[in-house]
């Protein structure tokens, strides 16, 4: 009985998601990439120069996210796609949008 109870709460809690996601700078064509809870919130923070590192780049264009369930597993994610091996699965996962838009 009490597993169901568990499983029902469960079930009732509101599903928090993480985003990794990239960003295109349409000034420089380069790459940005981070993770969120609020992609939409993000996204608009970028272009309105609120986040320094990304300031002088704008405007931004969303060309990639992915949702998790964990804030850790997107954490992770986001630093593989900043590393040597996570810019080679990027440049394999958009190949057709870089092709095309690039």
């Amino acid at each position: 009985m009490k597993l169901l109870l568990i499983i029902s709460y469960v079930l009732t809690l509101p599903l928090m998601l993480y985003y990794v996601y990239i960003l295109q700078s349409q000034k420089d064509q380069g790459l940005y990439t981070g993770y969120t809870s609020d992609l939409k919130k993000r996204f608009k923070e970028h272009n309105e120069g609120k986040s320094l590192a990304a300031k002088p780049f704008r405007p931004y264009k969303l060309i990639f996210y992915e949702a998790f369930l964990g804030r850790i597993d997107a954490k992770r994610r986001e630093i593989y796609l900043k590393g040597g091996y996570g810019r080679k699965t990027i440049k394999s996962m958009l190949d057709k949008y870089f092709k095309v838009k690039i």
